[in-house]
């Protein structure tokens, strides 16, 4: 742990910038420096160690020293009380699913959600180990108040959702959760703590793709959840340390690094993908925009009640144009890449064609394809710019 405590008396900036870290003991310096072992020393008499254990530092496997800095500073930022660091995104939700549920258990999760997620949730729990799953519209309370079941055991919601960008009320699913005796999980990776922190809005467990925001260079993977302890403490010791779920420590390094610029980031994040969203939603050319930052977003009023600083760098956009049409836009983008991910310092753009087998659970302006678009941290003239100079290109603009 780290000597210096940053509570929530200290302001979310300087917590990203202070928690976690510390004068390095050995050689003075001011930033911890990564440390590559995979064993630490044993004590004098070991015969009593349980080597499952995750309260000593013993094995990388469970858990080491830059792992632990990271945790401390993303339960700072997400105000939880206590963090498991994972290998990925994805290996944070299927660490929540194989830990909390079992054969006969029932989840209720978004109809939007993560690909992994539909897979582990509509495909392989239910036929690997008969975990009965309903995919429904978490954006509608009434829905979800139908789909409870006595064995319901989870509600999983993402929000804002990938990709649609569909918005869920949390405090309010957490409360139908826990009146049905229900755990409700959230993954936060769109929004980021910056702008959402679902612990505080009732839900016992965030999910973290630390891939996105919060490592925010394009340059590492790692996944988080964050809650009570207890429940922790279980994803802990059978995701990681059973399951090998563990976040490599060149990676929390690299993730610790790019957290200290969370709040910066976003708040260009958030600025630039609002203005981008508006001059999309003017043009005749564009079918339609899905950002919750827009009036016209279904989702708007809760997006503004639960996001407090912004509605972050992601949204949705079709043009009035057919398939070839959308991807030679993308391919006269100079600024923004054609390539997979979000939440990168560099803008992102996918063409999401008309075969999603998730098309479907998508509203119908979504079903003739769409692009997503991340936001990065560039000047947002620029990107607006680039925007219009492919469209010029493909004949939709003037």
């Amino acid at each position: 742990m780290s000597k210096r405590k940053y509570g929530n008396e200290y302001g979310f900036l300087t917590r990203a910038v202070h928690t976690g870290n510390d004068v390095d003991k050995d050689t003075g310096a001011i930033k911890r420096p990564i440390t590559m072992a995979n064993s630490y020393e044993l004590p004098y008499d070991p015969a009593e160690l349980n080597w499952s254990s995750t309260a000593k530092a013993l094995y990388t496997r469970n858990g080491g020293s830059n792992q632990q800095y990271l945790q401390e500073k993303l339960c700072s930022l997400e105000g939880g009380e206590d963090c498991v660091a994972l290998a990925s995104g994805v290996a944070a939700l299927s660490g929540i699913f194989f830990t909390l549920l079992k054969s006969g258990d029932h989840v209720i999760f978004s109809d939007v959600t993560y690909i992994a997620v539909y897979r582990l949730l509509y495909e392989l729990l239910p036929s690997k180990y008969g975990i009965e799953t309903t995919i429904t519209d978490t954006s509608d309370l009434e829905a979800v108040k139908a789909a409870i079941r006595p064995n319901t055991k989870l509600i999983h919601i993402e929000t804002p959702a990938n990709p649609t960008l569909k918005i869920s009320d949390i405090e309010a699913i957490a409360k139908i959760a826990h009146n049905a005796g229900a755990l409700l999980s959230v993954d936060n990776t769109f929004a980021s703590p910056y702008n959402q922190r679902p612990n505080e809005l009732g839900a016992d467990l965030c999910v973290e793709s630390l891939t996105k925001y919060i490592n925010g260079h394009g340059d590492a993977m790692g996944g988080a959840v964050i809650g009570p302890k207890a429940l922790i403490d279980k994803i802990r010791a059978e995701a990681m340390v059973n399951n090998g779920g563990v976040l490599s420590p060149f990676n929390a390094w690299m993730i610790m690094r790019g957290a200290v610029t969370l709040p910066l980031r976003m708040k260009q994040h958030n600025d630039s993908a609002l203005a981008v969203a508006k001059f999309l939603e003017s043009l005749d050319a564009v079918r339609f925009v899905s950002y919750p930052g827009l009036e016209s977003h279904s989702g708007h009023k809760l997006a503004q009640k639960q996001m407090k600083n912004g509605y972050s760098g992601v949204m949705a956009f079709g043009l009035k144009a057919d398939h070839d049409t959308h991807n030679r836009f993308v391919s006269h983008l100079k600024v923004i890449t054609s390539a997979v991910s979000l939440g990168h310092d560099e803008s992102l753009i996918a063409f999401l064609g008309e075969n999603d087998e998730r098309q479907y659970l998508y509203p119908e302006e979504f079903h003739e394809g769409f692009f997503r678009l991340s936001i990065g941290i560039e000047d947002t003239e620029d990107i607006i710019q680039d925007i219009k100079q492919a469209l010029f290109k493909i004949g939709l603009w003037g």
